[in-house]
C-alpha cells in the first residue's frame, strides 16, 4: 500500500515539518524519517509508511495481552506493524519494534480486512500490540472504527507515549487498553527507553478520568533496574491514587533480550513481593505474569476473598462469577463482562487473511 497522509503535525519555522503525534515531536527535513522508523517527511508532508502493512496475525487468549478482567476467556485477533517511538533496550519483541517494514512486514490488510478476519476466527475483539500503535495511529484509528461499526470491541497494548493533542482520536473508538508503565523513576525512563516518564503518567491520568476505555496496567520487572520495594511501593501507591484501586496491575517476569541481555530473569519471588506491595496498598486486583503462578494469576473478589476466576498460565476456569459478580458474597467485579465467564484453554495459533 502506498503511504497515508499523516494527522497530528505541522511546518515549522524553519521548513521542516514538525510531527506532534508523540512527545518526541521529531523535526524532520524532506526524506528524513522520525524516531519510529514509519512517519516520514515526503513531497513536502508528513506521511504514515506502515498503513494497511503489518506483520501477520495470531489468535491469542485475551489474558496474554494482558488482560483480565476484559472479556475474559475469550480470544483475540492481534496484530502490529514495525518501527516504535521508545527505545527500550530490554524489548521483548524487537524484532519487530526494531525492526524496518522491509525486514517485518509480511501481510497487507485494510481495516475492513482485518476486521472480516476477526469475525471469521471467532474474535470479539481485535488488538493492536507487538509494536506500540501510537506510531500508527492512523491505521488503528481506523481499524477501531471499522471494528466497532461491525460490532466488535478494539484493544490497544501501548505504552502510552502520545500527545494530549492526539489521545483524544485515538482512543474514541478503542474498548480497552493496557499500558505499560516501565518504571516510576525518570532515570529508568530516560537511560533505559530514551523515553520520559510524564507523558506516560498524564496518559495514564486522562484514561482513567475519561472512563470510557477499560484501562489495565503492567509493569516488566527487571532486577537491579526497577524492582526495588521503595519504588514498587510509590508505583503502587500512585496508581491507587491516580487511578482507581479497581485498576489491574500486572507485574510481569523479565528475559535477557535485544541489549539489556546482561541481567538475569526475573525471579518468581520478585513478582509475588510485587504483588503483595500493591495488596498492602489496597489495589484490588493485582497480578503476576510470565511465569507459572496460579495464585498470582487468580481475580480475587474483593468483598471477601473467593476466587471468582482461576487462571493457569492463560487456561481460564470461571470458579465464582456470575452477571459480573461474586456468586459468594454479590460483590461486583470491576472489569468488562459480555454475559457469564466461559471455560478457555488458552492457546495461539498464526492465522492470514
Amino acid at each position: 500500500m502506498t503511504p497515508r497522509p499523516a494527522r497530528y503535525w505541522h511546518r515549522d519555522t524553519d521548513d521542516r515539518l514538525a510531527c506532534t503525534l508523540c512527545p518526541r515531536l521529531c523535526r524532520l527535513h524532506e526524506g528524513q524519517t522520525g524516531f519510529c522508523a514509519i512517519r516520514a517527511a515526503q513531497d513536502g508532508e508528513l506521511v504514515q509508511l506502515s498503513y494497511g502493512r503489518t506483520t501477520g496475525f495470531a489468535v491469542d487468549p485475551i489474558e496474554k495481552k494482558p488482560l483480565n478482567h476484559f472479556l475474559p476467556g475469550t480470544s483475540v485477533l492481534s496484530f502490529g506493524t514495525a518501527g516504535c517511538n521508545l527505545g527500550c533496550r530490554f524489548c521483548q519483541n524487537w524484532s519487530i519494534s526494531a525492526a524496518t517494514l522491509d525486514e517485518a512486514v509480511r501481510v497487507e490488510a485494510s481495516p475492513e480486512a482485518i476486521v472480516a478476519l476477526a469475525r471469521r476466527e471467532g474474535c470479539p475483539s481485535v488488538a493492536m500490540t507487538y509494536n506500540d500503535p501510537v506510531t500508527w495511529a492512523e491505521y488503528a484509528i481506523d481499524i477501531s472504527k471499522a471494528a466497532r461499526a461491525n460490532g466488535l470491541r478494539s484493544v490497544l497494548v501501548t505504552a502510552g507515549y502520545v500527545t494530549a493533542e492526539a489521545r483524544p482520536d485515538l482512543y474514541a473508538h478503542i474498548d480497552a487498553v493496557n499500558v505499560d508503565l516501565k518504571a516510576f523513576t525518570e532515570a529508568f525512563y530516560r537511560k533505559v527507553t530514551l523515553a520520559h516518564i510524564e507523558p506516560v503518567k498524564e496518559t495514564l491520568i486522562w484514561l482513567a478520568q475519561q472512563r470510557k476505555v477499560w484501562l489495565e496496567v503492567t509493569t516488566l520487572l527487571i532486577p537491579g533496574l526497577n524492582d526495588g520495594d521503595a519504588e514498587l511501593r510509590a508505583l503502587c501507591t500512585w496508581v491507587g491514587s491516580e487511578l482507581g484501586v479497581e485498576v489491574p496491575l500486572h507485574f510481569t517476569a523479565f528475559h535477557p533480550d535485544f541489549k539489556l541481555r546482561d541481567r538475569p530473569a526475573t525471579p518468581p519471588a520478585t513478582l509475588t513481593r510485587a504483588r503483595r506491595i500493591g495488596r498492602e496498598v489496597g489495589l484490588r486486583y493485582v497480578y503476576t505474569g510470565n511465569v507459572h503462578d496460579t495464585e498470582g494469576g487468580a481475580t480475587l473478589c474483593p468483598g471477601c476473598g473467593t476466587v471468582v476466576i482461576a487462571r493457569d498460565w492463560h487456561v481460564v476456569t470461571p470458579r465464582a462469577i456470575g452477571d459480573g459478580r461474586c456468586t459468594s458474597c454479590g460483590t461486583a467485579i470491576a472489569g468488562v463482562f459480555d454475559g457469564p465467564v466461559e471455560p478457555s484453554r488458552g492457546g495461539r495459533w498464526r492465522v492470514a487473511p
